[in-house]
Order: C-alpha cells, then structure tokens, then sequence
C-alpha cells in the first residue's frame, strides 16, 4: 500500500522486532563487523537464556544441615539420645567423612605434612579392609557407606585431640584421654556398622575397626 491508496494519506512504516543477531551487529562497531565478515562472529554472541543460578553448596551435593545430624549420631551413639544412627549407614556422603579425616590429619601435622596424605590413604585403606571383612561375614553393607562411617567416628578422636594438648604436663591423664577418644569412636563405629546379620558377629567386625583407630590415635600421638 503507498501514500495514495491510504485513505488518510500516511505511508504506514514496517512493523516488526528487529532480531538480537542483527541488532548486534549493527552496534558491534569497525572490529565486531570486522570479525563477522570474517566468519569469527560466534565470539561475539551471549547466551539470551536466563539459566537459575544453583548454589555452590547444592551443586557439590553438600547438606549441611545432614552432616551435622550424622556428627550428633556419631558423638551421642547411646540410645538414651533416640538419635536414628541408621541415616549415617543408609545415607553414605563424602564431604562430611573427609572434613572430618582431614581435620584430623591437621591436628596430627607436628609440621609434618606427609602425614596428611598418609591419614587420607589410611582411610581408605582401612575402610576397604574393614568393609572387605564385613562382607566376608554377610554383611549388607557398601564401601561408601563403611568409608563414610569410619570417616566420621573419627569425631571423637578430634575432640580428644583438641583437648590432650591442655594436660601435656600430664602424661597419664593425655594417654587417658586418647585412649578414651580411642573406645568411643570404635564404640560409634561399631554401633554404625554392624546391621542385623552381624549382630551376633559384633566382635569380628569390631576387632579390625579397633586397631585401625588406634593405628589412627598412633599417628596423632606419635607412639
């Protein structure tokens, strides 16, 4: 239609959106129209699609508000507390054990930091060991589930680590102390472990699991 088939004598102008491509180019300047003549305009292009942001936390898969659930389950494990122990078996993750692993490997550093590597190979090696064990027996249970719980009863030992050190000028009471933290992560670790077809295997299971901790107290103690 031209300017004098309109009955009111005005030429309509085009409708229409003007693409983003081309809106783009036409603004990208001397060296954007340079680079899309020469076949380099995909460097130019931005992604239009608005994509949610996921958090850093939910990306690694880290709960947590779970790991401190399981720390309590490993530090009250008596059933006085009716803390439901099982969701530390039946629900295995890794970041919570090795937070745990490693902030013991540092309390053991004495400025030697071979020893972390070493308390890291040590907990995977003692988890299989343990997990090989619990299987021979019958036992229902997986290797990420026995690695996660033999990472996070090491709490104890943790806690006992950071309390030793304020009765280093009493020897006895330290050792004591050790070897209390020693019983109450094998005592946790034991209660984790041992589902219904090892209950009347308890002391082969708990065996193995005992000198690992205490290969893992040797460590820290340097004895």
């Amino acid at each position: 239609m031209t300017g004098y088939d309109d009955p009111n004598g005005q030429i309509p102008l085009p409708t229409g959106q003007i693409s983003a491509q081309a809106y783009r180019r036409t603004n990208a300047g001397a060296a954007g129209k340079f680079m899309e003549n020469n076949g380099f305009g995909w460097l130019l292009e931005v992604n239009e699609d608005e994509q949610d942001q996921i958090p850093l936390l939910e990306e690694l898969d880290i709960d947590l508000t779970d790991i401190y659930y399981k720390i309590r389950c490993v530090l009250l494990p008596l059933p006085y507390f009716r803390m439901k122990l099982n969701i530390v078996r039946e629900s295995p993750d890794f970041w919570g054990p090795l937070a745990v692993v490693l902030a013991f490997a540092i309390l053991s550093l004495y400025g030697q930091f071979g020893v972390v590597s070493w308390i890291i190979t040590m907990w995977f090696c003692g988890g299989f060991m343990v997990y090989f064990i619990a299987r021979a027996l019958g036992g229902d249970v997986g290797y990420s589930q026995v690695l996660g719980i033999v990472g996070y009863c090491l709490i104890p030992l943790v806690v006992t680590s950071l309390v030793t050190p304020l009765f280093s000028g009493y020897r006895l009471l330290s050792n004591a102390l050790g070897m209390f933290g020693t019983v109450w992560s094998v005592y946790s670790a034991g209660t984790l472990l041992c589902v219904d077809e090892l209950q009347a295997k308890k002391p082969l299971v708990v065996y193995p699991v005992f000198l690992l901790y205490v290969y893992f107290y040797s460590l820290y103690s340097g004895v």
